[in-house]
């Protein structure tokens, strides 16, 4: 008899003592469960124990989390949380150095449940662990300990960053800033500093006062990778944490705000982050002081922290972390960012500063020509000559500014047109001039095409979208719903120093190129335009296929993105390599994978299929045959004038054929007096090889009959002989070839049999699949059950059953 599926079989553990195997009811309560199996061992004051799973981080068992315990689970009895944490609390006050670091080591390992941690949290053990940390007496493992036990409560969130102390703050930092440091502490302590920065405004711009910039590249530049990710991850939350212009202040020796910059002058700088709700926002920013001179992400870059992320962090010999790109890619979106107010700006048409941008590109692709043409004109044809070159280098309309009031792009596209230009500027003219040249229709427009080329690429690198962080807390749920349980309050702010899961979606957006030149944004755009303008050429496109081609470029740009190319260069290399008959193809193989056409069950059913399929073929083949057609006769005139009838005999042995009159219907068998037997033929000729064909010289009337040609060579008397034909169509030559190749048993290899074969393969297997819809298909068969252990069985039919 089954057993209730509210009882559980399982295994109790107690050290020095012989486990027990129980059955556990999930209705009854939980202390009288741990009185059953306190009274089992013989064990007074049940209440002084609790149940823990015995694997893992070993978790309390409370009621809110007991449905987690399935058949075959072993539990351990161990002390009950509130007595553990008071244990453990008061092995934090000996003298003894040796049962402190014990004493911790334990906390770390019961840290992350969230059923021990409210009862550290309640008895102020932040307070203890807190005051371990301000005193620094030990700076090496007890520090460390003492960090990571601090850290696992606090991301419970049971309390705020908010409450911690600026000298609590400032002492953490000094260990960061400190040369002489436990490799194992200054990770946990920017990792702390991380979690402040992204949770208090406040404490966060006392962050930024203390830690100089420079102090996070020198920990960029160790050998330590944990040391360099969770610098980083600190260097992205205080980019995160500040506002666009406050990104853009600059650092006086080696800080953001100078001397006078403490926690005070932080309360409404950085965005608030409420994780409870999910969503961020912020308070307006102060203006930043007016002695502070160079942008903030500038002086990163100054300090050549691109070309050392490129060489020392993308390029080492370590593989590159799913934490560490995570980070990556938000000092890349960040960095793109600040494209946002270009692109978000619509071009001022009263503005000489962009009046002038916009005539320097006119005048990089027509200079020589406007200045031959306009000397000595009048100021009304020298607008309406402005105008036309305008228009050549591809704006709808005869004023510029119309075409860039568009938000997005705005400005940026006219920033990407003039970068193109002076950076790249035989490839600029050659775009201009080259399509100015060809008919209107077939015209490639090259400001209408960069307008549209910086949105897509604004599209696709996701330039003005927030930074999100949500994922990361989905991750850190999953990863810890099981330690805090379903009942915890996820009142927590989120550290992103955890690692995203991986494949997840931010850390495949890191491109690695971005990283790899200056100006990446634009030199993506200076390689982008070039490759559109080589697909609208593959294209053969026209003013209404623009659409297209930009969906066709998207695409291209979007699949070599996803290969993250390493640089620009291997960028440039491989989205050429991906042409549009190229772009076609997958797309057609795509579809087929998503019809399930390519599944190796489907794969082995159209090869099972085939050689009927291909016999179906040859039979029509055959009987286009004996149905017959007629041909024309090429004498050496090159006149067509005379009509030949030749046809297949019913039983496929003869090929029958005469001359006919033009305009009458086809001949009997039996009045076509000439006849070849099939035994006899040797050979099917095509093309050049064909005797009619290659006694005709090569001029361009030969060439197109070579496509249309064949002969069948035979044995004449002593001598051979051919029967030349000059098919009416391609399709009759295919049918008529086709033909006589299965009569000479050779293979059908014409165009038109893998056309033939492709729809009937198709049909065929969209039939036999017909009951199988929405079912789906394994890639593998299931596998072929053992044999039995014996063949000795039988079965008496002579027993009748009653």
């Amino acid at each position: 008899m089954a057993p209730p599926r509210n009882v559980v079989k399982i295994a109790v553990q107690k050290p020095d003592a012989i486990p027990q195997l129980i059955r556990l009811d999930q209705a009854k309560p939980l202390a009288a469960v741990v009185k059953e199996v306190c009274d089992a061992w013989s064990l007074s004051h049940s209440e002084r124990y609790a149940l823990q799973f015995a694997d893992g981080h070993r978790r309390y068992i409370t009621e809110n989390n007991r449905t987690e315990i399935k058949n075959g689970s072993i539990l351990c009895l161990s002390t009950a949380p509130d007595l553990e944490a008071e244990r453990l609390l008061s092995g934090l006050q000996s003298g003894s150095r040796e049962r402190r670091r014990e004493t911790l080591q334990h906390l770390v390992l019961l840290a992350p449940d969230v059923t021990f941690a409210q009862e550290v949290i309640s008895r102020d053990g932040l307070q203890r662990l807190g005051t371990i940390i301000e005193d620094g007496d030990d700076l090496g493992e007890v520090l460390t300990l003492t960090l990571r036990a601090f850290l696992e409560l606090m991301e419970h969130g049971m309390v705020s960053w908010e409450t911690l102390s600026i000298p609590f703050i400032r002492k953490v930092v000094s260990y960061v800033n400190m040369n002489l440091m436990d490799a194992s502490v200054q990770p946990l302590a920017l990792r702390l500093l991380e979690s402040v920065t992204l949770s208090s405004p406040a404490l966060g711009q006392l962050v930024k006062s203390e830690v100089p910039l420079d102090r996070l590249l020198v920990h960029l530049q160790v050998m330590n990778q944990q040391l360099q990710t969770k610098a980083m991850a600190l260097l992205t939350a205080l980019l995160q944490g500040a506002s666009p212009t406050e990104r853009k202040v600059s650092v006086v020796s080696g800080g953001w705000m100078g001397e006078g910059a403490g926690a005070g002058a932080g309360s409404h700088c950085a965005p608030s982050w409420d994780r409870r709700m999910g969503v961020h926002g912020g308070v307006k920013s102060p203006k930043p002081p007016s002695h502070l001179s160079q942008h903030m992400l500038d002086y990163l870059w100054q300090r050549n922290l691109r070309q050392f992320i490129y060489k020392n962090i993308i390029h080492s010999a370590t593989p590159l972390g799913d934490e560490m790109a995570h980070h990556l890619y938000v000092l890349q979106a960040l960095t793109l960012g600040l494209l946002e107010p270009r692109m978000r700006t619509p071009l001022d048409p009263y503005s000489p500063e962009q009046r002038e941008q916009l005539q320097a590109l006119r005048q990089a692709a027509f200079e020589s020509e406007g200045e031959s043409l306009g000397a000595g004109l009048s100021a009304d044809r020298r607008r309406s000559l402005c105008a036309r070159e305008f228009r050549k280098l591809g704006f709808s309309n005869s004023n510029p500014a119309q075409d860039l009031e568009r938000v997005p792009p705005g400005l940026l596209a006219l920033d990407n047109m003039l970068y193109f230009s002076r950076h790249a500027p035989s490839a600029y003219s050659r775009f201009v001039l080259e399509n100015s040249s060809r008919e209107d229709k077939h015209e490639c427009p090259f400001a209408r095409s960069s307008i549209q080329l910086t949105v897509l690429l604004c599209e696709l690198l996701r330039v003005g979208e927030p930074c999100e962080w949500d994922w990361a807390q989905r991750v850190w749920e999953r990863g810890t719903e099981g330690q805090r349980g379903p009942g915890a309050a996820h009142t927590f702010s989120l550290s992103p120093s955890c690692p995203p899961a991986p494949g997840s979606e931010t850390a495949q957006d890191f491109s690695p190129m971005f990283f790899g030149q200056d100006q990446s944004f634009h030199e993506l755009f200076c390689v982008s335009i070039q490759l559109l303008n080589k697909t609208w050429k593959e294209m053969r496109a026209t003013q209404e296929d623009f659409d297209k081609v930009i969906q066709v470029v998207r695409e291209q740009l979007a699949r070599t993105l996803a290969l993250k190319p390493s640089s620009l260069e291997l960028f440039r290399t491989k989205v050429n390599a991906l042409p549009y008959g190229e772009v076609l193809r997958l797309r057609q193989t795509e579809r087929l994978h998503q019809e399930g056409t390519l599944a190796p069950p489907i794969l082995e059913l159209r090869e099972k299929l085939k050689p009927e399929l291909m016999g179906l073929i040859r039979q029509q083949r055959l009987l286009r045959l004996c149905e017959g057609t007629l041909f024309r006769k090429i004498s050496s005139r090159r006149r067509q004038d005379k009509l030949w009838f030749c046809c297949l005999s019913p039983n496929h042995k003869v090929l029958q054929y005469g001359d006919v009159e033009e305009g009458a219907s086809p001949p009997t068998l039996e009045s076509l007096p000439e006849q070849l037997p099939v035994a006899d033929i040797k050979a099917l000729l095509t093309g050049k090889d064909c005797p009619h064909v290659r006694e005709k010289g090569s001029g361009k009337q030969n060439k197109d009959l070579y496509e249309l040609a064949f002969s069948v060579s035979y044995d004449h008397g002593e001598e051979e002989a051919y029967l030349n034909f000059i098919a009416p169509s391609k399709r009759e030559f295919h049918l008529w070839t086709d033909g006589l190749s299965a009569l000479l048993g050779s293979p059908m290899g014409s165009e038109q049999t893998r056309l033939d074969l492709e729809q009937l393969l198709t049909m065929e297997t969209k039939l036999r699949l017909l009951e199988l819809e929405n079912v789906p298909i394994p890639e593998q068969p299931p596998p072929i059950p053992p044999p039995p252990t014996n063949f000795n069985f039988c079965y008496d039919c002579s027993i009748t059953e009653p």
